[in-house]
């Protein structure tokens, strides 16, 4: 692995894969990676009989959560739950605990978006949700294809329809999220010299201080990359303590010795553009950090009650 890369911040495959897709070939509704154990059902009393006649009343969907007043229902839970064992090779090596958390906070996260959508006026009517239905079809080989994989992964008709609709609402609002990140942004062209011990560290330094070329001893450390970190924004490293050094520097100066969890750095500005153009993968880390970033936020200001146990 380069040393750039090395730096870079992991993009969240997890929480961005399954908003950026509401369908794929092997699951039309999501992509979330977990395993649940299924809670115990609770005994339903019946009242005592009644000489008057009571109208029947409908049994409660069970939950296992509301999100703010809606509902995700148990069944819907459960069908997540023989979706991703039957997906996942990995599934023995999960916690039952640890994935109970994972599937029940994506599904809260869609509810959120999903909710947001509507608040925003975006609707999904039944004629975009039987289009998209169609199109599921027409993925996974036609109508009885679709019902298989219903059947197989245990989603009812009204179950698979609430989490599609779901679904689309989430993406559309997950979408206006992430177009507010800008194509342009405060970006730093760094070079580092980076080593595995401070006394080497503070060695190099000692030298730079003394009047040494810093590219020049940045290119005997590293002849492949020449220690070029390229251009990067503020949030896109996995360490903030590398950005706050960069962005503290002036073009032509270099930092002290800066700790991380892989050596000692030093790092040298060559220059920065207040707004320049941000890389593919740079816009897609941003893209990530605000969309969770939004999340939180969402759920500090929501009231969402676990019903799971």
């Amino acid at each position: 692995m380069s040393l750039r890369r090395s730096l870079v911040i992991l993009i969240s495959i997890s929480l961005f894969s399954i908003l950026l897709s509401t369908c794929n070939k092997s699951n039309p509704v999501s992509t979330s990676t977990s395993t649940v154990v299924v809670p115990s059902e609770t005994a339903v009393i019946s009242p005592e009989p009644s000489l008057t006649p009571v109208p029947p009343t409908s049994t409660p969907v069970p939950l296992v959560a509301v999100v703010n007043g809606e509902g995700i229902a148990l069944a819907e839970f459960q069908a997540e739950i023989t979706r991703y064992q039957a997906s996942s090779p990995i599934t023995g090596t999960i916690l039952a605990s640890e994935t109970n958390t994972v599937v029940l906070n994506e599904l809260i996260d869609q509810t959120l978006l999903a909710q947001a959508a509507a608040e925003n006026g975006y609707s999904v009517d039944d004629s975009m949700l039987q289009t998209r239905i169609s199109s599921l079809e027409d993925q996974l080989g036609g109508a009885q294809a679709l019902e298989d994989w219903k059947a197989a992964h245990a989603y009812s008709d009204e179950d698979f329809k609430r989490a599609l609709k779901r679904s689309i609402g989430a993406a559309w609002m997950r979408d206006q999220v992430i177009a507010a990140v800008p194509e342009t942004a405060d970006e730093v062209h760094v070079v580092q010299i980076l080593v595995p011990t401070s006394a080497e560290a503070n060695q190099v330094y000692a030298s730079l201080q003394s009047g040494k070329d810093f590219l020049g001893v940045a290119s005997s450390y590293d002849p492949v990359t020449e220690g070029n970190l390229g251009w990067f924004p503020r949030g896109y490293l996995s360490d903030p303590a590398i950005e706050e050094a960069a962005f503290a520097l002036q073009p032509g100066q270099y930092s002290a010795v800066v700790q991380t969890d892989i050596g000692f750095h030093i790092l040298y500005l060559v220059e920065r553009d207040p707004e320049h153009p941000l890389q593919p993968d740079a816009r897609r880390a941003l893209q990530v950090k605000t969309l969770a970033e939004w999340i939180s936020e969402r759920r500090n200001q929501s009231e969402i009650q676990i019903l799971l146990r």
